[in-house]
């Protein structure tokens, strides 16, 4: 088979096996982003080998996540997000110490080195906002108190993750370069807090321009073109893209109506996201599991990363009640792309052995897999409209 046949055979595949699982996964009342995860792991080493990751199918499955995000921010408006942005922010900050403090340490304790501790603190820190967007999205809960705070507490979240990556990732060559840390800080909070505040009085400005233009669905095209320029802007700063991504949806969210845009966006994103989930589930190979000594590292790292997550962003978001700090605490557990991102990094740099990479991926994984179903059930509940 060329080339050409080739790719065509693993976007089938990936494609269709993940929707067939995930309307498998639906008629049992379970997210379908499970399905899709689980069609990756099927389809990848770890099974039957059918399909593996290459440029384009990473670079397709990059696409899905920012067009994912994008809908959510259609579907957000700002000043619904303003209105909880204080216990974002303090979910986001407690989610973080916590997390961080119980990998660091509990990787000391079975002597580990420094950097390695670091760095597995770092992978428990990040949230995988993809995850825990696409369950809410299903569920139609994203006009809820509780989605907007994951919402909020996600951007917080990866800016102050960056900031933990960038400084683990200057622990490896030996010195922490503080002014360019500093200067990285400022841009990534100053992009969120101008896009937040002042977005969607920019876009504003051009409605009427907009409107003479002649093209077939123009507002649908400078949306994209908005949603890619901030998705580049955020990879510049440091951010991941798929915040840029989020942020251009929150700053269109107020004219999404008049223009179509959700409409528009929708099925394109029907399309893409799947190649996000499932490309996920392709990067895992279980075999590495079975190391000596492995398995058990891998329980207690996973326990560590549900348990800092649901305790750290739940006493954040205690104010909002038990039952709704249950439901944030759970939907910030999601690694996901995220964690095997930082997972990756620690490898390129060469400061995190094959043993402690496995375990960092397993742990992306798990907690990918544990988080929707337990969001699933809890949200029935946290249907109620916000004040």
């Amino acid at each position: 088979m060329d080339h050409s046949g080739k790719l065509l055979l693993d976007l089938f595949l990936m494609f269709a096996g993940g929707k067939v699982l995930a309307e498998i996964f639906e008629r049992f009342r379970q997210p379908a982003v499970v399905g899709e995860l689980l069609a990756g792991v099927m389809l990848g080493p770890s099974l039957l080998a059918l399909v593996s990751p290459s440029e384009l199918t990473q670079g397709l499955a990059e696409i899905g996540a920012i067009f994912l995000l994008f809908t959510v921010g259609l579907e957000t408006k700002p000043r619904d997000l303003l209105q909880v942005g204080w216990i974002a922010a303090l979910v986001a900050t407690i989610g973080v110490v916590v997390p961080f403090v119980l990998g660091f340490f509990y990787m000391r304790a079975i002597d580990y080195s420094t950097i390695e501790a670091v760095f597995v603190g770092a992978a428990l820190v990040a949230t995988s906002v993809g995850i825990t967007a696409r369950v809410l999205a299903d569920a139609g809960v994203l006009s809820t108190r509780v989605a907007r705070v994951i919402l909020g507490a996600a951007v917080a979240d990866d800016i102050l993750g960056m900031i933990v990556l960038t400084v683990v990732s200057s622990l490896s060559t030996g010195h922490i370069n503080y002014l360019q840390l500093a200067i990285v800080t400022v841009e990534a909070i100053g992009f969120s807090i101008f896009i937040l505040f002042f977005g969607s009085r920019v876009v504003g400005r051009f409605e009427t321009r907009v409107a003479k233009l002649r093209a077939r669905n123009s507002a649908f095209i400078l949306s994209i073109v908005l949603c890619l320029g901030l998705s580049l802007a955020s990879i510049y700063i440091g951010m991941a893209a798929i915040i840029g991504a989020f942020l251009a949806g929150l700053a269109l969210a107020d004219h999404s109506e008049q223009w179509r845009l959700r409409e528009n966006a929708h099925p394109v994103m029907e399309f893409l996201a799947p190649f996000f989930f499932v490309l996920l589930g392709i990067q895992v190979d279980l075999r590495t599991v079975y190391q000596p000594g492995l398995p058990w590292m891998i329980v207690v790292v996973c326990l560590l990363a549900i348990v800092g997550k649901l305790v750290g962003c739940g006493l954040g978001a205690l104010p909002l009640g038990f039952k709704n700090a249950l439901r944030i605490g759970i939907g910030m557990v999601p690694r996901g792309e995220v964690g095997l991102i930082v997972a990756a990094v620690g490898l390129k740099l060469r400061t995190v052995s094959p043993e402690v990479y496995t375990v960092v991926v397993v742990m992306s994984i798990v907690t990918t897999l544990f988080a929707p179903p337990v969001l699933r059930a809890l949200l029935p509940r946290a249907a109620e409209p916000a004040p």
